[in-house]
């Protein structure tokens, strides 16, 4: 499971830091990362937790990776204000 790997190296964890916080033992984190092994349900939900993600992403199903209804009102809200700079912008470099 790539995803696993990654949200862990772009938090800056190691894997031992992980298993201490999950419960998962580092060697079995280790074989989810490398494919070796696929986690069971509790290792998907407790990973998705941890990190703050939904268990669709943690499986490769989407790739958004916001988890509950406050993240995606702040993934929206950061959505708005980026097109609000584009339509200033374009504003901007159009008139003539």
């Amino acid at each position: 499971m790539n995803r696993i790997r990654e949200l862990r190296e772009d938090r800056d964890l190691r894997q031992i830091d992980v298993a201490k916080s999950t419960g998962i033992d580092q060697k079995t984190l280790s074989n989810y990362e490398t494919g070796k092994t696929n986690p069971d349900s509790f290792a998907i939900i407790k990973l998705a937790e941890y990190f703050n993600v939904s268990t669709d992403y943690l499986l490769g199903i989407s790739d958004y990776n916001f988890f509950g209804f406050q993240n995606v009102l702040n993934e929206i809200s950061e959505i708005q204000i980026k097109l609000k700079n584009i339509q200033d912008f374009l504003k901007k470099n159009t008139k003539q």
